[in-house]
């Protein structure tokens, strides 16, 4: 198994369509960066959820989330569940991030996630960031849509139950969801760390990697 190295990472760019996909897809990931790298810039930008409870969920965990951090999160509102109907307002959304900030790292969904939204905003992701290291993150859901994963970060035990305990605590109106629980987060985090050989981890897609392999 081959180990690629993050460098050192000063900027981050976080896409979801939801509030709660990047605290599920990769705030073990946003914990293990913004814990090692203190006063690492993190632009979020969340599509629907805008001026609702969710918004204020999603505020309050990002910055649980990304402790250290100097978080700038935006959160749209956009419908839920109608991306493809708002195809122009997200990708002018996306490319006026992208004119902002030159990031180190990208996270978003899933080309090859099953929800419309997911996947719509992973398409653009593709468009206005085309020369930056983009990680699609998972989300476990009904539509068994879970891949092979080509790219793993480990997460300790501790930030494992972080996660868990964070999702729990800041997200209330999610938990009457059959897949919203401790079981479903905590196991596939232990699926992903036996795929690489670690207790716990978050896996990610890659749709393009460019290697450096010279001296």
């Amino acid at each position: 198994m081959i180990r690629l190295g993050a460098g050192r990472r000063t900027r981050i760019v976080a896409l979801a369509a939801h509030c709660d996909d990047l605290a599920i897809g990769a705030g073990g990931t946003l914990l293990t960066l913004c814990q090692d790298r203190p006063g690492i810039r993190v632009d979020a930008l969340v599509l629907s959820g805008g001026g609702s409870e969710r918004e204020q969920e999603e505020q309050a965990a990002l910055a649980a989330f990304c402790p250290g951090a100097d978080l700038r999160l935006t959160v749209l509102k956009l419908p839920d569940g109608r991306l493809p109907a708002h195809w122009s307002e997200a990708k002018e959304a996306i490319e006026d991030l992208r004119a902002e900030t030159d990031p180190d790292l990208v996270l978003a969904p899933r080309t090859e996630d099953a929800h419309q939204d997911h996947r719509g905003l992973a398409q653009l992701v593709t468009t206005a960031f085309r020369d930056h290291l983009v990680l699609g993150y998972e989300i476990v859901k009904w539509d068994g849509d879970l891949g092979r994963p080509v790219a793993y970060q480990p997460l300790s035990p501790e930030v494992a139950e972080r996660k868990v305990r964070l999702l729990e605590e800041h997200y209330p109106s999610q938990r009457h969801r059959s897949w919203y629980d401790r079981e479903a987060f905590l196991g596939l985090a232990r699926i992903r760390g036996i795929e690489c050989n670690e207790r716990y981890a978050e896996a990610f897609a890659v749709t393009k990697l460019i290697l450096d392999l010279g001296e």
